[in-house]
């Protein structure tokens, strides 16, 4: 990178070289941990992703322990019932419920909460409550795969109208063979409700395609109804733009809105019939129109799950801006927690179709057997430390900490100061730098290394004392 500076070049090696050797001579030897691992594994959330993560791990002759909040498994598929491919979900959630009830390392806790989680990877010990009891799970993994839910909309008349409702409970409906639904002349539907806005700044990624397949099967059953999509951009990824293309041809036709302008519903009388009127402006037409519709549907964002707070703070994951949980990495390592042994999959990561949730749980499985086929676990010297006689007690190291590695406990001389697990610790040093009175040192890292590097960059102690 300094090849037309030889003279400069030549000199800044000579530099990083004698800053090297002048920290070498404080340099102590680390003292690596190696760690027994526990060949269990636990998922967390009983939907497509948890049940499929679960059953790779047990076909790799792990027991695992599958908890699962609600009365039944499956999760949000189970008000699906048909992908924009054709695949019966239906089908293929009893086919996969089957499997995991039938399997005898799989040991499925229906109707349970998490109480407690404590640990370190391969050695992580877990408290479910169910209806067995409290049961104290030891394992050596986690993966978190607890879902997501659909929000519940505000406007638009939804809860008010019973002629409006989601893209979910649309599909039930057309399952059930509503006559109400099949029979009608008329549908709206409106994209992009309760997301992509200031309280949800982002896309919900499966509405497109969701709306889109309602949208066919409809005129499948019923080709003279009328059905018209506002959207503010359609966002059909992958190769769903086929069939966007097929609903348009099949006279879907799409009205895109701006966010300021949005759609306005109300109810009213039609010529012959009461109707949810929508009046929305027409960007191509250049004016206002009004669609008198005989249902509304609204395709409504995809949120957090209502325990992902309390899941991110028992494993000590991150959540996302968003409330959806954070890979360590999103292309080195899109399947891990930062915090080791804890891996992820499932729309708890984000909003995905069924295809991708299933490949993300078998990578989740995957690097979950990766670490519970080992013996043991070396864990890395290069930690933190305390000098629990210049601790204060403040706390900011336990509030930067980004891996619940320290906490308070009464020492010898009986008063409290911090305490570092070496195990857990990751050695970021960020507990290093809040420290008020540098009572935290980081291994290969300490203080002392670090200003004998920097007395060596500038030898003569007047230049220095000039800087």
């Amino acid at each position: 990178m300094h090849s037309k500076e030889t003279e400069a070049a030549t000199q800044k090696a000579k530099d990083l070289i004698r800053m090297s050797v002048a920290r070498a001579c404080c340099l102590e030897p680390l003292q690596e941990f190696s760690l027994p691992v526990d060949k269990n594994a636990l998922v967390v959330g009983g939907g497509v992703a948890g049940m499929t993560a679960a059953l790779s791990l047990a076909n790799q002759r792990h027991d695992v322990y599958l908890v699962e909040k609600e009365k039944q498994l499956g999760g949000m598929a189970r008000r699906i019932h048909s992908t924009l491919e054709g695949m019966d979900v239906q089908a293929y959630l009893n086919d996969l419920m089957h499997k995991v009830y039938q399997h005898p390392l799989v040991h499925v806790y229906t109707e349970a909460a998490i109480v407690d989680a404590e640990g370190y990877v391969g050695n992580f010990t877990t408290k479910v409550r169910s209806k067995r009891g409290l049961t104290e799970i030891k394992h050596g993994a986690a993966i978190i795969a607890i879902g997501a839910e659909e929000h519940r909309p505000t406007e638009y008349l939804y809860g008010e109208d019973e002629r409006v409702m989601t893209q979910l409970e649309l599909e039930e409906r057309i399952a059930a063979d509503d006559t109400a639904i099949t029979d009608a002349q008329s549908l709206v539907m409106i994209q992009c409700v309760g997301c992509r806005n200031e309280d949800r700044n982002y896309c919900s990624r499966i509405c497109c395609s969701h709306a889109v397949k309602n949208a066919l099967t409809l005129k499948e059953q019923n080709p003279s109804m009328d059905i018209y999509v506002l959207f503010r951009d359609m966002r059909t990824y992958r190769f769903a733009e086929d069939y966007y293309r097929k609903a348009s041809e099949n006279n879907v036709k799409f009205i895109r809105y701006e966010p300021e302008d949005a759609p306005v519903v109300e109810a009213a009388d039609g010529e012959d019939r009461p109707v949810l009127r929508v009046t929305a402006t027409d960007y191509i037409l250049g004016r206002k129109i009004e669609l008198d519709a005989d249902l509304l549907v609204l395709s409504a964002a995809t949120v957090p799950a209502s325990t992902s707070d309390e899941v991110s703070r028992q494993f000590k994951v991150t959540l996302g801006p968003d409330g959806f949980f954070t890979e360590a990495h999103v292309k080195l390592r899109p399947v891990d927690f930062a915090a080791e042994g804890i891996f992820l999959c499932g729309t708890a990561h984000y909003p995905k179709h069924i295809g991708e949730t299933i490949s993300q749980a078998y990578g989740a499985a995957g690097r979950a057997a990766g670490l519970l086929s080992q013996d043991s676990l070396i864990a890395s010297g290069s930690v933190c430390q305390v000098e629990e006689s210049m601790c204060v007690s403040c706390g900011a190291c336990i509030s930067a900490c980004s891996y619940g590695a320290i906490d308070f406990h009464e020492n010898a001389q009986g008063y409290r100061a911090a305490r570092v697990n070496p195990v857990l610790c990751k050695g970021d040093g960020l507990c290093n730098a809040k420290c008020p009175t540098g009572a935290i040192q980081l291994k290969h890292f300490t203080d002392k290394e670090i200003v004998r590097q920097l007395d060596a960059e500038i030898p003569d102690p007047k230049i220095l004392a000039t800087a």
